[in-house]
């Protein structure tokens, strides 16, 4: 990804997988996988509100920070701002989001 001035990213097209238990919550994503414009996590995060209202607040707390329950890779890396969610994206990177699931 070229990295332009003041900070900003050249947007790519990113592919977001969700597991099957997001797709659950919100039936109005595609089952497996969706392409969005994004040059950050963030923005990943905010287009897929846009898809499905309410799924930004599912993943991320009322300051925008990762819920302790979901986890984010991008291209197999786990990010590294879970507060901010800065961790840029690719042209084509793959971002797979998971929701930890727990229970006896």
């Amino acid at each position: 990804m070229a990295r332009l001035g003041g900070g900003r990213y050249l947007r790519g097209v990113a592919r977001l997988e969700i597991t099957r238990h997001l797709h659950a919550f919100f039936p109005q994503l595609p089952e497996r996988e969706v392409e969005l414009e994004a040059g950050t996590v963030a923005e990943a995060v905010g287009a897929l509100e846009r898809l499905a209202p309410g799924i930004g607040f599912y993943l991320c707390d009322e300051r925008g920070a990762l819920r302790r329950h979901v986890n984010v890779f991008v291209d197999e890396h786990m990010v590294r701002d879970r507060k901010r969610l800065s961790d840029p994206l690719g042209p084509a990177s793959r971002v797979f989001i998971v929701q930890s699931l727990s229970g006896g």
